[in-house]
């Protein structure tokens, strides 16, 4: 489950951290210490808030059946002294909580801002359900995209009709149920992106990591992203993209981020007969400044450690 939080009122932070806490109730053991996570998550966002000012992801999974919560920002960064010296510098008392509470901490720079990770001592419940978030963002398009002659355009309305499905799916249905239908509708349009790929190629046959790296360029580059590779070989094929066709709308959908892995995966998995990994390293969905996607197929598959698998036709 993903949060996108702006800082810019202190009653944010409050309903966010109720919002995270009752997620983790409704899929946690019931006995688990639910006052803890509650003080962990207050810092972390109230850190942002004070620190940076600026947006904020939080971003809630299990792993090894264990709550784990992810916090990035986009501020200036910060380094924290991991021992009895951290009591003693000024704005650091925070963190000596959230470590006391939590387990495995980690802290980390990014290009813009910083990561925290912590483990909760939260173990997931045997019967799991989807749930929604209760909050939401203000609708799309955004006001200030009309114009005083005609209004909203039609790429405004479609860019904002693709987040507000993605985002009121995740509301209505569950994170879940929302990411399963963006894969699919990746699958189904990617086919048709290689379809037209090879037409204008007259490529009938196999695709290579080489032509896998032009069709995902060719395709993305068609519907305004800016990606290129940045490393090929017989097994891999890794891009970076700077600009996302959904603009910074796309933070208010996150989800919508397994449409390129799904485009991406779907197509090599096809075009080489061979099962295929992707992951998504850096998102501009997230904060990062840039978009990092990792495409992997045949053998090397085996040494992926993470990432969405998708498998050859039958």
């Amino acid at each position: 489950m993903e949060w996108h939080f702006t800082g810019r009122d202190t009653r944010d932070i409050g309903l966010l951290r109720d919002e995270v806490v009752a997620y983790l109730r409704r899929h946690g053991e019931p006995d688990a210490d639910y006052d803890g996570a509650r003080l962990v998550v207050s810092e972390l966002l109230s850190n942002v808030w004070r620190h940076t000012g600026r947006a904020g992801w939080l971003h809630a999974f299990w792993r090894d059946d264990h709550a784990t919560l992810i916090v990035r920002d986009v501020g200036p960064g910060f380094d924290w002294i991991p021992s009895e010296a951290a009591a003693t510098v000024v704005g650091g008392r925070g963190m000596i909580v959230v470590d006391a509470l939590s387990s495995d901490m980690a802290i980390s720079r990014r290009d813009v801002g910083t990561q925290v990770t912590v483990t909760l001592p939260i173990t997931r419940a045997a019967a799991v359900s989807i749930d929604p978030p209760v909050r939401r963002l203000g609708s799309l398009p955004a006001l200030e995209e009309a114009t005083p002659a005609v209004g909203f355009g039609r790429e405004a309305f479609l860019r904002a009709l693709v987040v507000q499905l993605a985002s009121t799916t995740d509301l209505q249905l569950g994170p879940d149920v929302s990411e399963r239908l963006v894969a699919q509708v990746g699958i189904d349009v990617g086919s048709q992106m290689e379809a037209e790929y090879r037409a204008s190629t007259a490529n009938d046959g196999p695709l290579d990591a080489a032509q896998l790296g032009e069709c995902f360029v060719r395709l993305k580059a068609a519907i305004g992203g800016d990606f290129h590779v940045t490393y090929i070989d017989d097994d891999h094929v890794s891009l970076v993209n700077h600009v996302c066709p959904f603009g910074t709308d796309v933070q208010r959908a996150p989800g919508l981020c397994r449409m390129t892995s799904s485009v991406f995966g779907g197509i090599a998995a096809r075009a080489t007969n061979r099962e295929t990994v992707v992951s998504l390293d850096e998102r501009i969905a997230v904060g990062d400044p840039q978009c990092r996607v990792t495409v992997t197929f045949g053998d090397a598959v085996r040494s992926a450690t993470w990432g969405h698998h998708y498998q050859p036709p039958l």
